[in-house]
């Protein structure tokens, strides 16, 4: 389980709402408002992200353009390595056993901190690669 800053302030923020306003009204006020600064914090977090992707995106360096898709590439090989995987374990099963140890073994070695990497850049090259062919295409 992960640490949400987000959530921890919104939770203590809802207690002490609770203790300092007496009057339900306020309350309510004071909560719907704690919730609107939470959300304007989380668009402007995402807005600084997309902003920063756009910019590699647009970038003329062509290493800072094509690192993000680059990366993509790697990850694509590697699943579709899964394909000759298949053919290896019906002709050799003993062998294929051996080969996905290995890969097991290796992919192991990635840490997790990499795989979240992948995983925020895929999303970001996605969504950023969305929004720029729509704003071409107006």
């Amino acid at each position: 389980m992960s640490f949400d800053p987000l959530t921890a302030i919104l939770d203590v923020g809802g207690k002490l709402i609770d203790k300092l306003i007496p009057d339900p009204t306020e309350k309510a006020k004071a909560a719907i408002e704690l919730q609107k600064l939470a959300q304007e914090g989380k668009l402007s977090e995402a807005s600084q992200q997309m902003s920063a992707i756009l910019a590699e995106a647009k970038s003329i360096d062509p290493w800072t353009s094509r690192a993000r898709p680059s990366f993509l590439y790697v990850m694509y090989t590697m699943i579709l390595a899964s394909i000759p995987m298949g053919i290896i374990s019906a002709f050799r099963p003993e062998l294929a056993v051996a080969i996905a140890e290995g890969m097991k073994a290796w992919l192991a070695a990635v840490p997790n901190e990499l795989w979240a990497v992948f995983g925020i850049g895929y999303t970001g090259y996605t969504v950023a690669r969305s929004a720029w062919d729509k704003k071409i295409s107006k």
